[in-house]
Protein backbone atom coordinates (compact mmCIF):
# COMPACT_ATOMS: atom_id res chain seq x y z
CA UNK A 1 0.00 0.00 0.00
CA UNK A 2 0.76 3.62 -0.59
CA UNK A 3 2.47 5.10 2.13
CA UNK A 4 -0.70 8.07 2.60
CA UNK A 5 1.55 10.71 4.78
CA UNK A 6 3.42 12.11 2.05
CA UNK A 7 0.48 12.86 -0.24
CA UNK A 8 -1.62 14.09 2.49
CA UNK A 9 1.48 16.44 3.88
CA UNK A 10 1.82 18.07 0.53
CA UNK A 11 -1.49 18.88 -0.19
CA UNK A 12 -1.65 20.72 3.12
CA UNK A 13 1.46 22.27 2.68
CA UNK A 14 1.52 22.84 -1.06
CA UNK A 15 -1.56 21.86 -2.62
CA UNK A 16 -3.83 23.69 -1.10
CA UNK A 17 -1.76 27.27 -0.89
CA UNK A 18 -1.53 27.00 -5.00
CA UNK A 19 -4.47 26.23 -5.62
CA UNK A 20 -5.39 29.25 -3.35
CA UNK A 21 -3.36 31.52 -5.64
CA UNK A 22 -5.26 29.38 -9.06
CA UNK A 23 -8.73 30.01 -7.75
CA UNK A 24 -7.82 33.99 -7.69
CA UNK A 25 -6.93 33.93 -11.55
CA UNK A 26 -10.01 34.66 -13.30
CA UNK A 27 -8.98 32.30 -15.98
CA UNK A 28 -12.06 31.70 -18.25
CA UNK A 29 -12.35 29.00 -20.75
CA UNK A 30 -12.18 30.98 -24.51
CA UNK A 31 -15.65 30.62 -25.13
CA UNK A 32 -16.39 33.27 -21.78
CA UNK A 33 -13.62 35.45 -22.55
CA UNK A 34 -12.79 35.83 -26.29
CA UNK A 35 -10.11 38.35 -25.74
CA UNK A 36 -8.04 35.69 -23.18
CA UNK A 37 -5.06 36.31 -25.17
CA UNK A 38 -4.92 39.67 -24.20
CA UNK A 39 -6.02 39.35 -20.64
CA UNK A 40 -3.51 36.74 -20.01
CA UNK A 41 -5.51 34.90 -17.28
CA UNK A 42 -4.77 31.57 -18.64
CA UNK A 43 -1.16 32.38 -18.92
CA UNK A 44 -0.76 33.25 -15.42
CA UNK A 45 -2.98 29.59 -14.66
CA UNK A 46 -0.67 27.77 -16.95
CA UNK A 47 2.41 29.24 -15.48
CA UNK A 48 1.34 28.53 -12.19
CA UNK A 49 0.75 25.19 -12.47
CA UNK A 50 4.23 24.51 -14.86
CA UNK A 51 6.57 26.26 -12.21
CA UNK A 52 5.05 24.30 -9.33
CA UNK A 53 5.07 20.66 -11.70
CA UNK A 54 8.94 21.84 -12.43
CA UNK A 55 9.64 21.60 -9.03
CA UNK A 56 8.80 17.82 -8.06
CA UNK A 57 11.01 15.84 -7.18
CA UNK A 58 10.56 12.63 -9.47
CA UNK A 59 12.96 11.28 -11.40
CA UNK A 60 13.11 12.24 -15.05
CA UNK A 61 10.19 14.52 -14.74
CA UNK A 62 10.10 16.58 -17.77
CA UNK A 63 7.84 19.73 -18.08
CA UNK A 64 6.67 22.06 -20.91
CA UNK A 65 4.02 24.43 -22.06
CA UNK A 66 3.48 23.51 -25.80
CA UNK A 67 1.87 26.15 -27.48
CA UNK A 68 0.04 26.85 -31.22
CA UNK A 69 -0.34 30.00 -32.80
CA UNK A 70 -3.91 31.13 -32.38
CA UNK A 71 -4.29 28.34 -29.72
CA UNK A 72 -5.15 27.86 -25.98
CA UNK A 73 -1.74 26.43 -24.49
CA UNK A 74 -1.34 22.92 -23.05
CA UNK A 75 0.93 21.81 -20.42
CA UNK A 76 2.67 18.94 -21.13
CA UNK A 77 4.69 16.54 -18.60
CA UNK A 78 6.44 12.84 -18.84
CA UNK A 79 7.64 10.92 -16.19
CA UNK A 80 9.69 7.52 -17.87
CA UNK A 81 8.68 4.15 -16.45
CA UNK A 82 8.68 0.89 -18.04
CA UNK A 83 8.58 2.18 -21.82
CA UNK A 84 5.99 -0.58 -23.61
CA UNK A 85 3.04 0.44 -21.37
CA UNK A 86 2.17 4.39 -20.93
CA UNK A 87 -0.47 5.97 -18.57
CA UNK A 88 -2.19 9.36 -19.63
CA UNK A 89 -3.04 11.67 -16.80
CA UNK A 90 -5.83 14.19 -17.86
CA UNK A 91 -7.15 17.38 -16.29
CA UNK A 92 -7.47 21.34 -17.34
CA UNK A 93 -7.12 24.86 -15.98
CA UNK A 94 -9.46 26.77 -17.74
CA UNK A 95 -12.83 27.51 -16.03
CA UNK A 96 -16.52 28.12 -16.10
CA UNK A 97 -17.63 32.14 -15.53
CA UNK A 98 -18.38 33.37 -12.48
CA UNK A 99 -21.96 32.66 -12.02
CA UNK A 100 -24.02 34.82 -9.37
CA UNK A 101 -25.10 33.44 -5.92
CA UNK A 102 -21.96 33.44 -4.17
CA UNK A 103 -21.78 33.63 -0.26
CA UNK A 104 -20.97 37.21 0.75
CA UNK A 105 -18.01 36.32 3.01
CA UNK A 106 -16.26 34.67 -0.58
CA UNK A 107 -16.72 34.83 -3.91
CA UNK A 108 -15.61 33.19 -7.67
CA UNK A 109 -12.35 34.84 -7.34
CA UNK A 110 -11.90 35.14 -3.78
CA UNK A 111 -10.88 31.57 -2.02
CA UNK A 112 -12.04 30.28 1.12
CA UNK A 113 -11.48 27.95 3.62
CA UNK A 114 -14.10 26.23 6.01
CA UNK A 115 -15.52 22.97 7.23
CA UNK A 116 -12.59 21.19 5.12
CA UNK A 117 -13.71 22.58 1.92
CA UNK A 118 -11.91 25.17 -0.64
CA UNK A 119 -14.63 27.45 -1.65
CA UNK A 120 -13.59 29.15 -5.11
CA UNK A 121 -14.27 28.99 -8.94
CA UNK A 122 -11.85 25.83 -10.94
CA UNK A 123 -9.95 24.13 -7.64
CA UNK A 124 -12.78 21.08 -8.46
CA UNK A 125 -13.35 21.71 -11.77
CA UNK A 126 -10.46 21.06 -12.59
CA UNK A 127 -7.45 23.12 -11.12
CA UNK A 128 -6.09 19.96 -8.74
CA UNK A 129 -5.94 17.78 -11.62
CA UNK A 130 -2.32 18.84 -12.49
CA UNK A 131 -1.25 18.83 -8.17
CA UNK A 132 -2.99 15.42 -7.77
CA UNK A 133 -1.47 13.12 -10.83
CA UNK A 134 1.84 14.95 -10.08
CA UNK A 135 1.59 14.21 -6.14
CA UNK A 136 0.64 10.55 -6.51
CA UNK A 137 3.81 10.18 -8.73
CA UNK A 138 5.92 11.46 -6.38
CA UNK A 139 4.51 9.41 -3.82
CA UNK A 140 5.54 6.45 -5.77
CA UNK A 141 9.04 7.75 -6.71
CA UNK A 142 9.56 8.37 -3.00
CA UNK A 143 9.01 4.60 -1.96
CA UNK A 144 10.42 2.97 -4.91
CA UNK A 145 7.34 1.72 -6.55
CA UNK A 146 7.42 1.06 -10.51
CA UNK A 147 5.10 2.30 -12.47
CA UNK A 148 4.58 2.45 -16.38
CA UNK A 149 5.85 5.40 -18.51
CA UNK A 150 3.36 8.44 -17.35
CA UNK A 151 2.13 11.59 -20.08
CA UNK A 152 0.22 14.43 -18.62
CA UNK A 153 -2.62 16.82 -20.96
CA UNK A 154 -3.25 19.55 -19.31
CA UNK A 155 -5.47 21.39 -21.23
CA UNK A 156 -6.65 25.32 -21.16
CA UNK A 157 -10.08 24.67 -23.49
CA UNK A 158 -12.05 22.20 -21.79
CA UNK A 159 -15.02 24.94 -20.43
CA UNK A 160 -15.57 25.77 -24.36
CA UNK A 161 -15.81 22.15 -25.52
CA UNK A 162 -12.23 21.36 -26.24
CA UNK A 163 -11.76 22.21 -29.39
CA UNK A 164 -8.31 23.04 -29.87
CA UNK A 165 -7.70 19.51 -28.60
CA UNK A 166 -7.61 17.74 -31.71
CA UNK A 167 -4.76 19.82 -33.35
CA UNK A 168 -2.92 19.74 -29.48
CA UNK A 169 -3.35 15.67 -30.25
CA UNK A 170 -2.27 15.39 -33.51
CA UNK A 171 1.10 17.11 -32.95
CA UNK A 172 1.75 14.85 -30.01
CA UNK A 173 0.74 11.52 -30.51
CA UNK A 174 3.81 10.68 -31.75
CA UNK A 175 5.23 11.87 -28.04
CA UNK A 176 2.63 10.14 -26.46
CA UNK A 177 2.66 6.61 -27.90
CA UNK A 178 0.48 4.04 -27.49
CA UNK A 179 -1.65 4.43 -24.08
CA UNK A 180 -3.43 1.80 -22.55
CA UNK A 181 -4.53 3.39 -19.40
CA UNK A 182 -6.38 6.88 -19.09
CA UNK A 183 -6.70 8.14 -15.92
CA UNK A 184 -9.15 11.39 -16.07
CA UNK A 185 -9.30 13.94 -13.01
CA UNK A 186 -12.41 15.76 -14.43
CA UNK A 187 -15.54 13.89 -13.53
CA UNK A 188 -17.64 13.32 -10.42
CA UNK A 189 -18.41 11.32 -7.15
CA UNK A 190 -21.48 9.99 -5.92
CA UNK A 191 -20.53 10.56 -2.15
CA UNK A 192 -17.26 11.33 -0.21
CA UNK A 193 -16.32 7.74 1.42
CA UNK A 194 -15.31 5.87 -1.30
CA UNK A 195 -13.52 6.02 -5.08
CA UNK A 196 -16.02 6.69 -7.79
CA UNK A 197 -14.99 5.46 -11.45
CA UNK A 198 -17.01 7.03 -14.64
CA UNK A 199 -18.42 4.64 -17.16
CA UNK A 200 -19.84 6.84 -19.29
CA UNK A 201 -20.01 10.50 -20.19
CA UNK A 202 -23.40 12.30 -21.51
CA UNK A 203 -22.87 14.39 -25.17
CA UNK A 204 -23.93 17.85 -25.55
CA UNK A 205 -25.75 19.87 -28.91
CA UNK A 206 -25.82 23.98 -28.07
CA UNK A 207 -26.91 27.20 -29.94
CA UNK A 208 -28.70 30.02 -30.32
CA UNK A 209 -32.45 30.21 -31.20
CA UNK A 210 -33.06 32.99 -32.09
CA UNK A 211 -36.83 34.32 -33.67
CA UNK A 212 -37.13 38.22 -34.91
CA UNK A 213 -40.80 39.31 -36.09
CA UNK A 214 -39.96 43.00 -36.54
CA UNK A 215 -37.65 45.53 -37.36
CA UNK A 216 -38.33 47.54 -34.06
CA UNK A 217 -40.56 47.21 -30.87
CA UNK A 218 -43.90 48.80 -30.66
CA UNK A 219 -46.19 49.33 -28.43
CA UNK A 220 -48.06 45.96 -27.05
CA UNK A 221 -51.28 48.05 -27.25
CA UNK A 222 -51.02 48.68 -30.60
CA UNK A 223 -49.51 45.49 -31.73
CA UNK A 224 -50.34 42.65 -29.93
CA UNK A 225 -53.12 40.28 -31.27
CA UNK A 226 -51.66 41.23 -34.93
CA UNK A 227 -48.52 40.78 -34.77
CA UNK A 228 -46.88 37.42 -33.02
CA UNK A 229 -44.88 37.40 -29.95
CA UNK A 230 -40.88 36.27 -30.34
CA UNK A 231 -41.65 34.65 -27.35
CA UNK A 232 -44.51 32.51 -28.18
CA UNK A 233 -42.77 31.53 -31.39
CA UNK A 234 -39.67 30.45 -29.76
CA UNK A 235 -41.62 28.54 -26.85
CA UNK A 236 -43.79 26.47 -29.96
CA UNK A 237 -40.71 26.07 -31.39
CA UNK A 238 -39.07 24.22 -28.36
CA UNK A 239 -42.76 22.42 -27.82
CA UNK A 240 -40.78 20.48 -31.36
CA UNK A 241 -38.62 19.21 -28.95
CA UNK A 242 -39.61 19.11 -25.68
CA UNK A 243 -43.04 18.22 -23.57
CA UNK A 244 -42.76 20.71 -21.29
CA UNK A 245 -44.99 19.03 -18.82
CA UNK A 246 -42.87 16.34 -17.92
CA UNK A 247 -39.01 17.35 -19.87
CA UNK A 248 -39.05 14.16 -22.57
CA UNK A 249 -37.54 14.93 -25.72
CA UNK A 250 -39.79 13.81 -28.52
CA UNK A 251 -37.45 12.87 -31.08
CA UNK A 252 -36.29 9.42 -31.19
CA UNK A 253 -33.46 10.64 -33.04
CA UNK A 254 -32.11 12.11 -29.55
CA UNK A 255 -32.33 9.03 -27.53
CA UNK A 256 -30.63 5.82 -27.45
CA UNK A 257 -30.77 2.97 -25.97
CA UNK A 258 -29.62 2.32 -22.35
CA UNK A 259 -26.84 -1.33 -21.92
CA UNK A 260 -28.12 -3.64 -19.56
CA UNK A 261 -25.33 -3.23 -17.86
CA UNK A 262 -25.83 0.51 -17.42
CA UNK A 263 -29.29 -0.03 -15.81
CA UNK A 264 -27.96 -2.52 -13.04
CA UNK A 265 -25.04 0.43 -12.33
CA UNK A 266 -27.85 2.68 -12.15
CA UNK A 267 -29.48 0.37 -9.30
CA UNK A 268 -26.46 -0.53 -7.21
CA UNK A 269 -25.17 3.22 -7.29
CA UNK A 270 -28.74 4.01 -6.00
CA UNK A 271 -28.75 1.85 -3.31
CA UNK A 272 -25.48 3.00 -2.06
CA UNK A 273 -26.54 6.46 -2.15
CA UNK A 274 -30.38 6.58 -0.99
CA UNK A 275 -31.49 9.96 -1.12
CA UNK A 276 -28.23 11.87 -2.00
CA UNK A 277 -29.62 11.35 -5.34
CA UNK A 278 -32.03 13.73 -4.80
CA UNK A 279 -30.31 15.76 -1.93
CA UNK A 280 -27.73 16.92 -2.84
CA UNK A 281 -29.42 19.68 -5.46
CA UNK A 282 -30.19 22.73 -3.91
CA UNK A 283 -34.23 22.47 -4.66
CA UNK A 284 -36.24 25.73 -3.62
CA UNK A 285 -38.87 24.97 -0.92
CA UNK A 286 -41.55 23.08 -2.29
CA UNK A 287 -40.09 21.80 -5.88
CA UNK A 288 -39.91 18.14 -6.44
CA UNK A 289 -37.89 16.17 -8.53
CA UNK A 290 -38.87 15.11 -12.19
CA UNK A 291 -38.99 11.17 -10.74
CA UNK A 292 -38.91 9.65 -7.50
CA UNK A 293 -37.58 6.29 -7.92
CA UNK A 294 -33.36 7.22 -7.48
CA UNK A 295 -32.30 4.74 -10.43
CA UNK A 296 -34.30 6.15 -12.77
CA UNK A 297 -33.09 9.61 -11.80
CA UNK A 298 -29.34 8.45 -12.01
CA UNK A 299 -30.64 7.21 -15.46
CA UNK A 300 -31.62 10.14 -16.72
CA UNK A 301 -29.01 11.91 -15.80
CA UNK A 302 -26.95 9.84 -17.43
CA UNK A 303 -28.54 8.22 -20.44
CA UNK A 304 -31.30 10.36 -21.41
CA UNK A 305 -31.25 13.54 -23.16
CA UNK A 306 -32.60 16.86 -21.13
CA UNK A 307 -32.79 20.28 -22.36
CA UNK A 308 -31.53 23.56 -20.27
CA UNK A 309 -32.01 26.71 -21.64
CA UNK A 310 -29.12 28.74 -19.74
CA UNK A 311 -29.31 32.34 -21.35
CA UNK A 312 -31.33 34.50 -23.30
CA UNK A 313 -31.34 37.60 -25.15
CA UNK A 314 -33.59 40.66 -26.36
CA UNK A 315 -35.29 40.92 -22.84
CA UNK A 316 -34.99 44.41 -20.62
CA UNK A 317 -34.90 44.18 -17.28
CA UNK A 318 -38.31 43.93 -15.25
CA UNK A 319 -37.24 47.49 -13.93
CA UNK A 320 -36.32 48.49 -17.41
CA UNK A 321 -39.51 46.54 -19.06
CA UNK A 322 -41.98 49.10 -20.76
CA UNK A 323 -45.41 47.79 -22.27
CA UNK A 324 -43.36 46.99 -25.72
CA UNK A 325 -43.81 44.17 -27.83
CA UNK A 326 -40.07 43.24 -28.53
CA UNK A 327 -39.01 42.41 -32.26
CA UNK A 328 -36.77 39.41 -31.29
CA UNK A 329 -35.99 36.44 -28.80
CA UNK A 330 -32.89 34.80 -28.72
CA UNK A 331 -32.83 31.73 -26.48
CA UNK A 332 -29.17 29.77 -25.62
CA UNK A 333 -30.06 25.83 -25.60
CA UNK A 334 -28.26 22.76 -24.09
CA UNK A 335 -29.61 19.42 -25.12
CA UNK A 336 -27.64 16.95 -22.61
CA UNK A 337 -27.19 13.63 -25.12
CA UNK A 338 -27.46 9.81 -24.58
CA UNK A 339 -23.16 9.05 -24.60
CA UNK A 340 -23.70 7.31 -27.69
CA UNK A 341 -25.57 9.95 -29.70
CA UNK A 342 -22.90 11.83 -32.24
CA UNK A 343 -22.94 15.10 -30.93
CA UNK A 344 -22.36 17.16 -34.46
CA UNK A 345 -25.51 15.07 -35.76
CA UNK A 346 -27.32 15.92 -33.20
CA UNK A 347 -26.43 19.62 -33.57
CA UNK A 348 -27.47 19.91 -37.34
CA UNK A 349 -30.79 17.76 -36.22
CA UNK A 350 -31.67 20.70 -34.25
CA UNK A 351 -30.87 23.16 -37.02
CA UNK A 352 -33.36 21.25 -39.29
CA UNK A 353 -36.07 21.23 -35.78
CA UNK A 354 -36.17 24.13 -35.47
CA UNK A 355 -36.23 26.27 -38.76
CA UNK A 356 -38.52 24.19 -40.86
CA UNK A 357 -41.94 25.86 -41.59
CA UNK A 358 -41.43 28.40 -38.80
CA UNK A 359 -45.06 29.73 -37.43
CA UNK A 360 -46.30 32.14 -38.92
CA UNK A 361 -43.40 32.40 -40.94
CA UNK A 362 -40.94 34.80 -38.82
CA UNK A 363 -37.62 34.48 -39.25
CA UNK A 364 -35.99 31.94 -37.41
CA UNK A 365 -32.11 31.14 -36.90
CA UNK A 366 -30.40 28.40 -34.53
CA UNK A 367 -26.98 28.81 -34.93
CA UNK A 368 -24.89 25.64 -33.45
CA UNK A 369 -22.33 26.82 -30.49
CA UNK A 370 -21.01 23.18 -29.49
CA UNK A 371 -21.45 20.01 -30.74
CA UNK A 372 -19.80 17.39 -28.11
CA UNK A 373 -20.00 13.46 -28.59
CA UNK A 374 -20.20 11.76 -24.89
CA UNK A 375 -18.48 8.60 -24.48
CA UNK A 376 -19.20 4.71 -22.58
CA UNK A 377 -16.39 3.47 -21.50
CA UNK A 378 -14.89 -0.57 -22.74
CA UNK A 379 -15.24 -3.08 -20.71
CA UNK A 380 -13.32 -3.03 -17.13
CA UNK A 381 -10.68 -5.66 -17.43
CA UNK A 382 -10.28 -7.73 -14.22
CA UNK A 383 -6.80 -5.64 -13.04
CA UNK A 384 -8.91 -2.54 -12.77
CA UNK A 385 -12.14 -3.42 -11.44
CA UNK A 386 -9.83 -5.33 -8.58
CA UNK A 387 -7.23 -2.17 -8.17
CA UNK A 388 -9.55 0.51 -7.65
CA UNK A 389 -11.82 -1.79 -5.24
CA UNK A 390 -8.92 -2.35 -3.24
CA UNK A 391 -7.41 1.31 -3.53
CA UNK A 392 -10.84 2.47 -1.84
CA UNK A 393 -10.94 -0.14 0.82
CA UNK A 394 -7.09 0.80 1.30
CA UNK A 395 -7.89 4.25 1.40
CA UNK A 396 -11.37 4.80 2.14
CA UNK A 397 -12.16 1.92 4.00
CA UNK A 398 -15.45 1.20 1.61
CA UNK A 399 -16.14 -0.49 -1.83
CA UNK A 400 -15.52 1.56 -4.52
CA UNK A 401 -18.50 2.12 -7.11
CA UNK A 402 -19.41 2.95 -10.37
CA UNK A 403 -22.22 5.48 -12.41
CA UNK A 404 -21.90 7.75 -15.37
CA UNK A 405 -22.39 11.41 -15.17
CA UNK A 406 -24.60 14.09 -16.77
CA UNK A 407 -21.56 16.21 -17.66
CA UNK A 408 -19.37 16.17 -21.10
CA UNK A 409 -16.03 15.74 -21.22
CA UNK A 410 -14.67 15.96 -25.45
CA UNK A 411 -11.57 14.72 -24.67
CA UNK A 412 -12.63 11.15 -23.36
CA UNK A 413 -14.61 10.57 -26.66
CA UNK A 414 -11.75 11.45 -28.91
CA UNK A 415 -9.22 8.97 -26.62
CA UNK A 416 -11.85 6.46 -26.83
CA UNK A 417 -11.47 6.62 -30.48
CA UNK A 418 -7.53 7.34 -30.49
CA UNK A 419 -6.78 4.06 -28.21
CA UNK A 420 -9.62 1.77 -28.27
CA UNK A 421 -7.75 -0.36 -26.23
CA UNK A 422 -7.25 1.66 -23.35
CA UNK A 423 -8.65 1.27 -20.19
CA UNK A 424 -10.10 4.08 -18.19
CA UNK A 425 -10.25 5.13 -14.85
CA UNK A 426 -12.10 8.61 -14.83
CA UNK A 427 -12.85 9.73 -11.76
CA UNK A 428 -13.06 13.44 -9.83
CA UNK A 429 -14.19 15.48 -6.58
CA UNK A 430 -17.34 17.10 -7.74
CA UNK A 431 -20.09 15.23 -5.26
CA UNK A 432 -22.47 16.69 -3.40
CA UNK A 433 -23.43 20.00 -3.50
CA UNK A 434 -19.95 21.01 -5.12
CA UNK A 435 -21.59 23.05 -7.71
CA UNK A 436 -19.57 22.89 -10.51
CA UNK A 437 -20.42 25.79 -12.73
CA UNK A 438 -22.49 27.45 -10.26
CA UNK A 439 -22.25 29.24 -7.11
CA UNK A 440 -20.28 28.59 -4.10
CA UNK A 441 -18.26 25.54 -6.20
CA UNK A 442 -16.07 23.54 -3.49
CA UNK A 443 -12.66 20.92 -3.83
CA UNK A 444 -13.35 18.58 -0.29
CA UNK A 445 -10.13 18.77 1.12
CA UNK A 446 -10.04 15.72 2.43
CA UNK A 447 -11.91 13.83 -0.67
CA UNK A 448 -8.93 14.83 -2.94
CA UNK A 449 -6.22 13.82 -0.93
CA UNK A 450 -7.82 10.21 -0.90
CA UNK A 451 -8.55 10.50 -4.29
CA UNK A 452 -5.06 11.50 -5.01
CA UNK A 453 -3.50 8.24 -2.94
CA UNK A 454 -6.37 6.13 -4.90
CA UNK A 455 -4.88 7.66 -8.15
CA UNK A 456 -0.85 6.13 -7.24
CA UNK A 457 -2.55 2.70 -6.26
CA UNK A 458 -4.21 2.24 -9.82
CA UNK A 459 -0.99 3.53 -10.86
CA UNK A 460 1.37 1.86 -9.49
CA UNK A 461 -1.00 -1.65 -10.00
CA UNK A 462 -1.46 -1.15 -13.69
CA UNK A 463 2.49 -1.30 -14.38
CA UNK A 464 1.85 -5.17 -12.33
CA UNK A 465 -1.01 -5.80 -14.58
CA UNK A 466 -0.79 -8.01 -17.69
Amino acid sequence: MIATERIYRQWDEEIVPRLVDYIRIPAKSPHFDPAWENHGHIERAIRLAEEWARAQPVAGLTVEIVRLPGRTPLLYFEVPGRRERTVLLYGHLDKQPEMIGWRADGGPWAPLIENGKLYGRGAADDGYAIFAALAALGALHAQGVPHARCVGLIETCEESGSYDLPAYLEVLTPRIGNVDLVVGLDSGCGDYERLWMTTSLRGLAAGKLTVDVLTEGVHSGDASGVVPSSFRIARKLIDRLEDSTNGWILPSAFHAQIPPERIEQAGRAAAILGDIVFRKYPFAAGTRPMVGDGAEALLNRTWRPALSTIGADGFPTIADAGNVLRPSTSLMLSLRLPPTIDGHAATEALKALFETDPPHGARVSFTPVQGASGWNAPATQPWLAKAADSASRAIYGKPSAAMGEGGTIPFMAMLGLQFPDAQFLITGVLGPHSNAHGPNEFLHIDYAKRLTACVAEVIAAHAGAG
